[in-house]
């Protein structure tokens, strides 16, 4: 109890400048009121009022994004190893302020200290990452013809739109920011209106750190407005977005009219599927992290659980047990686990899936319920007996609840775990190596990992198929994303050229 007092105490310190003055956007390194008044930002914990935000609108976007647009020639014109300078400043900065960052992320979002207090080191990981690959960003090939000597490069697309969501915000948004700055782009930051405190700190670390005026703007808003025009911004070349597979459709359709280039890191249902011979007590133990921890609420969660029909018995009733010994509590308490969900809408929303198992016919195991009065907490719930065409099989409930689907053969498990509009990840426990190598290469999803929860490699490539998304993130495939190829070609002697209209 004496860390979370402390915890709380200091918490109650760092935010007490919002307390007073609110969060402004800010653009071209200026505080800046939202066009639009403010709206409230609300602690998950107890639903009370954390701070004023400035609702920004269409003109505030204009701003950032002409802010951009003046910064970009500049930035992208800097040498890469001043660039590379002000990334590395911008990590040490991160790191200053880890526990800032972490409390604040916390009380804003409901998730866990207990994993949110790593949240801020992975943010700076992911700047020194990318300004390790500033110097050969640009790099090319040399790809030699009879007659001409061609070579490519890569130059910045130019400023870009980045919208993040409330998950867990601040890593996810050092995660497509950090790219970009490197890649030599200016940015518009949108940070979803449920989680707006630590986009706030990033701006200001970046802007200490040497990042200079309009190269990052964060503009607080809604989707409907501040998100679409950032969407439609004819200077805005670009949009980076996560968040649901239904946004990311209407932003592609926003977009469309100034050709929007998109990179969507959309939903997911992805399954873990368990085979007999897999090592159980691993399996349970992953199948348990991925889907419970960050209170469920991330789009890689393994949230459909496919069992072996020989194993289904035993595997559950292992797992109801540690289920219902999850501890739920607040979330500055460094031994809670699952903490309380971010908004009344989502709470609604998670909650809502208990009725709707019940009425399809499914069991409802361990959970399914809330917890007190003042947040939105809910109990880890695991739903047995269910089938995979059931809502709770096919729809995302992005919460900490797991549904759990018998199968027999390779083949059933196979087509159970592809049955999805969605394509993310999967997640596959087998000690046969011929069968993983199967699987591996019929299942449909972006990224697999075999007798593994997810472990994230930042240079290898993430994101989905099918409804999960488009484009990838890590290593050189970000850069891919924020940068366009030029194609140069030098003739190396007289070679003939067709004349026309000569006499």
């Amino acid at each position: 109890m004496s860390v979370l007092n402390d915890n709380i105490a200091k918490l109650n310190g760092y935010l007490a400048r919002f307390k007073d003055a609110g969060i402004l956007n800010r653009i071209a390194g200026q505080d800046v009121a939202g066009a639009g008044g403010v709206f409230a930002s609300h602690a998950p914990v107890d639903k009370t009022i954390i701070c004023e935000v400035a609702h920004g609108t269409a003109a505030d976007i204009d701003k950032a994004a002409m802010a951009a647009h003046d910064a970009f020639a500049a930035w992208r014109d800097m040498p890469a190893l001043e660039r590379k300078k002000v990334l590395i400043r911008i990590a040490e900065g991160i790191e200053a302020r880890a526990e800032e960052i972490a409390l604040c992320e916390c009380w804003d979002t409901g998730q866990a200290y207990k994993f949110m207090s790593k949240a801020a080191l992975r943010g700076a990981e992911n700047f020194r990452y990318f300004a390790d690959q500033i110097v050969q960003a640009r790099d090319g090939q040399h790809l030699k013809s009879p007659t001409l000597m061609n070579v490519t490069t890569r130059v910045p697309i130019g400023p870009v739109g980045v919208i993040t969501p409330w998950n867990t915000p601040f890593m996810l948004s050092t995660w497509k920011i950090a790219p970009a700055l490197a890649a030599g782009c200016t940015v518009v930051h949108k940070p979803a209106e449920a989680s707006p405190l630590t986009a706030r700190l990033l701006v200001e670390i970046a802007e200490e750190a040497g990042l200079p005026p309009g190269v990052l703007n964060t503009v607080n808003g809604f989707g409907e407005d501040a998100g679409k025009a950032l969407c439609a911004h004819p200077k805005i070349k670009a949009i980076a977005f996560v968040g649901e597979s239904r946004t990311g459709s209407l932003i592609t359709k926003q977009g469309a009219d100034t050709l929007k280039r998109n990179h969507l890191e959309l939903g997911g249902k992805n399954p873990v599927i368990v085979f007999d011979d897999a090592d159980l007590e691993r399996a349970l133990d992953a199948v348990i992290f991925m889907i419970y921890s960050i209170n469920g609420e991330r789009c890689t969660s393994s949230s459909r659980l496919l069992v072996q029909d020989t194993i289904k018995d035993e595997f559950e009733e292992k797992l109801i047990a540690r289920v219902n010994n999850i501890k739920v509590g607040h979330p500055l308490d460094p031994a809670t686990e699952v903490g309380p969900l971010v908004t009344q809408e989502h709470f609604d929303k998670v909650t809502s899936y208990f009725d709707i198992a019940k009425q399809d016919g499914a069991f409802i195991a361990a959970g399914g319920e809330s917890l007190g009065d003042e947040g939105y907490f809910v109990r880890p719930t695991l739903f047995t007996h269910a089938t995979n065409d059931m809502r709770i099989a096919q729809e995302e409930i992005f919460g900490p609840v797991l549904t759990s689907i018998p199968f027999a053969t390779e083949e059933e498990a196979l087509a159970l775990a592809n049955d999805t509009t969605y394509g993310l990840t999967a997640y596959l426990w087998t000690n046969d190596l011929t069968r993983s190598l199967r699987m591996t290469d019929a299942l449909e999803a972006g990224m697999i990992w075999v007798n593994s929860e997810n472990v994230r490699h930042l240079p290898t490539p993430f994101g989905g198929v099918k409804a999960s998304g488009i484009g990838r993130d890590g290593g050189d495939w970000s850069f891919e994303f924020y940068m366009e190829q030029k194609h140069i070609g030098f003739a190396t002697g007289q070679h003939k050229i067709t004349k026309l209209g000569a006499l």
